[in-house]
């Protein structure tokens, strides 16, 4: 059976926080593969203005490059309305062979757990996937008390058992948006290639 993660997110842009968040699943977790997966709307960033989803799917396919243990996913992309995660998983389980060919790791922040609760289909979502979540810098002990009455013991205990503590990581996809409005180079924050698509594609107002 293969062990897949799925990190999804707006990826405006791709940074190596990303990078580094993925690799630490892939080896804590033993996965075969992380899969990225560039969100068309957030259904919680409805009111965010993001960069188009062909530049966003461009920059983590030049920030992959020779990286045969991650890949993306860009199903969403084309996807009307909000990106729902269980949507998506339903769908990737489907594509890879179903349960009995694959497991299906969901790569979650810390910081996205006390609105868990709510996402579309929360329950059947968390019976599908094994969850990773990831220390944001929050107290995941209380954000997880905090759902408790939302999602069944059971699934609580699966959340409890998928933290994967990291030490923080300075990348913020804000703060590289910002030097780059600025025509500064964000250096190592910004994978290799995705420099090079920023400025091919004029995105976020660097002139560098």
């Amino acid at each position: 059976m293969r062990r897949v993660g799925v990190f999804g997110g707006s990826f405006d842009p791709v940074h190596s926080g990303h990078l580094f968040v993925a690799r630490a699943a892939l080896e804590r977790a033993g996965l075969d593969e992380v899969l990225f997966v560039p969100a068309a709307r957030p259904p919680h960033k409805l009111d965010m203005i993001l960069s188009p989803g062909a530049d966003r799917l461009a920059m983590l396919e030049a920030a992959l490059r020779g990286k045969p243990e991650f890949g993306v996913e860009a199903m969403e992309l084309s996807r009307e309305g909000p990106s729902y995660t269980v949507d998506t998983v339903r769908a990737l389980m489907e594509r890879l062979g179903g349960a009995e060919e694959v497991e299906l790791f969901l790569i979650i922040g810390g910081d996205n757990l006390p609105g868990l609760g709510a996402w579309r289909e929360a329950e059947s979502l968390m019976e599908l996937v094994t969850p990773l979540v990831v220390d944001r810098g929050v107290d995941l002990k209380e954000a997880l008390e905090g759902i408790e009455g939302s999602l069944p013991r059971h699934l609580l205990e699966k959340l409890r058992d998928g933290l994967l503590r990291l030490d923080p990581h300075p990348a913020s996809s804000t703060a590289i948006r910002a030097m780059l409005c600025r025509g500064e180079d964000p250096g190592e924050h910004l994978p290799a290639g995705c420099l090079e698509v920023v400025k091919e594609r004029g995105l976020y107002g660097y002139s560098g």
